[in-house]
């Protein structure tokens, strides 16, 4: 169709896309972990080849991201609702629709923060601007696009699909300009072990091949940032596995089941929730 919005991208940018149109596979699901009509929509309406833009045989990681999803949502609501005048920061959101999914309360400013690519693309397919909204095209890594927003309240940082592509020394920074600018607040990522980054370094060349990021860091059970900075202290460290158990279909629920039953193998990617 003529009328359909390009989205070229490559390297980290370019999982946004597969993580969205996952979302949008779920949402078409008989009985969806998450439900978002937002990605369904985007995905009709964006001139993308999502089939050749996914690897073979990955379509079944929607389940992943659509745990991660509902248990991210499920950690902001909570928070917001302790919080309803809270500054909320949703790192990397690439096409996201967690503003909009969750309705933050009116007394909340909401900060939607990616590349300045990304940031315009989101401005094109979503025009809604609903009160206390707003986007910041700049990189996490620079501590600079900070300055907009206000201090003095409780914030709520959002990292979905964000850390494992930092390098530790901007972790460090991100964290130290966080805890340097809000008084307290709640901290939400995932986060690999380390022998999945290492994995995902030897398979470089063919990732590079492909114009897909390799992860750089490992922050599985979250441990290493209170170490990295004292002021986060961790309230949960939840392997994802366990929440896999919310997916209707059989076969994949009983692989999942599985799965978790490998020693060693239960917590090699885990949902956290830190405050500071």
């Amino acid at each position: 169709m003529s009328d359909r919005i390009g989205a070229d991208f490559t390297g980290v940018e370019s999982t946004m896309l597969i993580t969205l149109y996952l979302r949008a596979l779920e949402t078409r699901s008989a009985r969806p972990v998450l439900n978002d009509p937002y990605a369904v929509d985007l995905v009709e309406r964006l001139d993308v080849d999502f089939a050749r833009l996914l690897p073979r045989g990955a379509s079944g990681n929607r389940y992943t991201v659509a745990v991660r999803g509902r248990r991210l949502d499920d950690w902001a609501a909570d928070f917001l609702r302790r919080h309803p005048d809270a500054v909320v920061l949703h790192l990397g959101c690439g096409l996201d629709s967690r503003a909009f999914r969750l309705g933050p309360p009116p007394g909340a400013a909401w900060y939607d923060v990616d590349l300045p690519d990304v940031i315009a693309l989101r401005r094109r397919l979503y025009d809604r601007r609903p009160e206390g909204y707003t986007t910041v095209g700049a990189s996490v890594t620079d501590p600079d696009w900070l300055a907009e927003v206000p201090a003095g309240r409780p914030a709520l940082v959002v990292a979905e699909g964000l850390l494992m592509y930092l390098t530790e020394s901007d972790i460090r920074r991100l964290l130290d300009a966080l805890a340097d600018r809000f008084p307290s607040g709640e901290l939400l990522f995932d986060g690999f072990a380390p022998w999945v980054v290492g994995l995902t370094r030897r398979l470089a060349p063919v990732l590079d091949r492909r114009g897909l990021p390799h992860y750089r860091t490992a922050t599985a059970d979250g441990s290493v940032l209170t170490r990295w900075n004292p002021r986060f202290r961790r309230l949960a460290a939840d392997p994802l596995l366990d929440g896999l158990v919310l997916v209707s279909e059989r076969g994949p629920r009983t692989t999942y089941r599985l799965l978790n039953a490998v020693p060693g193998f239960r917590g090699f990617y885990r949902l956290c929730r830190f405050a500071f």
